[in-house]
């Protein structure tokens, strides 16, 4: 199946719209607006919708066992609860101030993984080149201990999702290209990093979720405009289609989790480009036939 029908569900035209997750309990969607500094809550059926501001550049957000958030800033990871303050719990590589966060997400045994990257905006918000892999992997547990999860280096750190047979699939934005490791649990560090998918030709790889088959879906950023399912093997299995040029994040949702949940960006896009296409930097959604798998919890 090729086109399988995505409608904006919400007209939040991000500057960067990242890091979707379902919260089950409450039946919202949450997400952040890297450079819009902003956080979203929305309930995906009546519309109602709740936005709250942050201190600096807000790169993810997980959900948390007792309700809350944890949230990835620029260098910090901080407990939050919905509307009230940010309080730090670590902080990732103090001493290289040229990197920043990108990537979070909950992993299955509660800690919350982070990436970091060379930081491409500038201090008037306009982008600024990547000249080097900067990027590194880490893990953050409930007590705030910051672990490193490997040596390997990344120009865009995107993509955090464990497979049912244990494998960690991350991505490199920058290198077009997805990559598997094994998961050692007991020395807290990942394997030899394995190519699982590379130069597939649509955009490049972003955010991703996992569905109940074992399924990645994968959103291709840059030009994409699409959301690629991949299998277990690495082979791309399907394409859907989405009216916008950059999906950044994808979470399924709804009742049984039944809905693909999409977010985009606007960043970089000239004026006539955005006039000719409002809803860049939407937030998408689409029926893919498969169900998705909850979230994880940190704590």
């Amino acid at each position: 199946m090729s086109d399988i029908g995505a409608a904006l569900v919400f007209d939040a035209r991000d500057v960067v719209g990242e890091s979707l997750v379902w919260d089950e309990a409450r039946a919202r969607l949450v997400w952040v607006d890297i450079i819009g500094r902003r956080i979203h809550r929305l309930d995906p059926l009546s519309g109602a919708h709740e936005s709250w501001p942050t201190p600096d550049l807000v790169t993810s957000i997980g959900l948390r066992n007792d309700g809350g958030a944890i949230v990835g800033l620029r260098k910090e990871i901080a407990l939050w609860d919905f509307g009230g303050p940010f309080r730090t719990i670590a902080t990732i590589e103090p001493d290289r101030p040229d990197t920043r966060l990108n990537e979070g997400v909950v992993a299955p045994d509660g800690s919350f993984w982070v990436g970091t990257m060379a930081n491409n905006i500038g201090p008037d918000d306009a982008p600024r080149a990547i000249t080097g892999d900067e990027g590194r992997l880490y893990r953050v547990d409930a007590d705030g201990t910051v672990t490193a999860l490997g040596k390997d280096r990344f120009g865009i750190t995107n993509t955090m999702v464990w497979l049912p047979d244990g494998r960690f699939v991350t991505a490199d934005t920058t290198k077009n290209a997805l990559y598997s490791y094994a998961w050692d649990k007991e020395a807290a560090r990942l394997g030899e990093r394995l190519v699982f998918l590379a130069d597939f030709p649509r955009g490049l790889p972003d955010g991703s979720c996992l569905d109940v088959e074992g399924h990645i879906w994968n959103c291709r950023v840059v030009g994409g405009s699409c959301v690629l399912r991949i299998a277990a093997d690495g082979r791309p299995n399907r394409v859907a289609e989405l009216p916008c040029g950059w999906p950044t994040s994808c979470a399924f949702g709804g009742a049984g989790l039944d809905t693909l949940f999409v977010t985009s960006a606007r960043f970089t896009m000239s004026a006539g480009h955005l006039a000719a296409n409002p809803s860049e930097g939407g937030l998408f959604a689409l029926k893919p036939g498969v169900r998705g798998v909850p979230g994880n919890r940190f704590g």
